[in-house]
């Protein structure tokens, strides 16, 4: 009851949310340098073929008018076609949200996976493993990210030929060529991730080794095994689950940077041509599903902080 309770009021929060967002992603997109029915036509068209096309398009209505028009197909599911090329812009988003779906979701694993992993070994044993993890994370994040992924393509796909460079084939047709393909751009998105995640996640279990009830569970003789996984990880865990939402956020731009460089045609691509065009549906388009992946993380995130601390109300 007390998770339904949760949901139920982030989901009223996410519907206001959404459409703020929407509107001011309309306003900004609109307000920008730019002219689609000159980018159609070309430097040669005259001033009225321009103001035609842009008739046709229907951006001469003022631009309350145009957002109303968005949003009331918006609602019936329908995010319209690309001015640029006709195509229906939810075909567009369903065609590249698998490839930004994919780095996203194996860099959180990965992330998690290793960031849990190394920040627990370090707390538990402590002395140089801490010092050694807090080096290295603290170097991981201070790497920019595009030097990083260039010095990636240059050693394991030039001199040793063991990933490919760019291109992303889907898991269907091949899974283990997906796979390879994701290999050096999930790599690259989850060093910074894994070096703040295991730093999160020492400091909280070093905090929880330390506090009286883990002292007093181990006066009782409880079982070093049992006080580990069953209080400490456990106590430790919430702020850790907040970092890992907020990670995926932070990983949803990171992948526009990835895509670019490692030429995979996922939505950060896309959102860059559609901004170069002036293609403000597919902007929208791009806007409202980052919007939704963000409200549907931020509510899975709360989710796992009421089950994860039954002090967490709904509020």
């Amino acid at each position: 009851m007390r998770l339904a309770s949760v949901m139920a009021r982030r989901l009223a929060w996410s519907v206001p949310l959404l459409l703020m967002v929407s509107l001011i992603s309309f306003v900004l997109a609109s307000l920008g340098p730019g002219d689609v029915a000159g980018v159609i036509l070309g430097t040669g068209a005259t001033d009225a073929q321009r103001a035609e096309v842009t008739r046709q398009l229907g951006l001469d209505v003022p631009l309350p008018e145009q957002y109303w028009n968005w949003l009331s197909h918006a609602l019936r599911g329908d995010l319209g076609n690309s001015l640029y090329s006709h195509e229906s812009v939810t075909s567009m988003l369903s065609s590249r949200l698998p490839v930004t779906l994919s780095l996203t979701l194996l860099t959180l694993v990965v992330s998690v996976a290793l960031g849990i992993l190394l920040g627990a070994v370090s707390a538990i044993r402590g002395g140089a493993a801490a010092r050694l993890v807090d080096a290295s994370s603290l170097m991981a994040m201070a790497v920019p990210s595009f030097w990083f992924a260039a010095l990636l393509v240059v050693a394991f796909a030039v001199w040793l030929p063991l990933f490919p460079a760019s291109g992303y084939v889907p898991f269907a047709l091949s899974p283990s060529v997906w796979l390879s393909s994701l290999v050096l751009p999930v790599v690259c998105l989850a060093t910074s991730s894994v070096a703040g995640l295991a730093l999160q996640t020492r400091g909280q279990m070093v905090v929880t080794f330390q506090s009286d009830f883990v002292r007093a569970l181990r006066a009782n003789g409880l079982p070093t095994r049992s006080l580990l996984f069953r209080h400490v990880l456990k106590n430790a865990s919430g702020p850790v689950v907040t970092l890992s939402g907020l990670l995926v956020v932070s990983l949803l731009g990171g992948t526009v940077l990835m895509e670019a460089i490692f030429g995979m045609a996922g939505l950060g691509t896309l959102a860059v041509e559609a901004t170069t065009r002036h293609d403000l549906p597919v902007i929208q388009g791009v806007v409202v599903y980052f919007t939704v992946i963000v409200i549907l993380v931020n509510l899975l995130t709360d989710l796992a902080q009421a089950a994860l601390n039954p002090r967490v109300d709904a509020a």
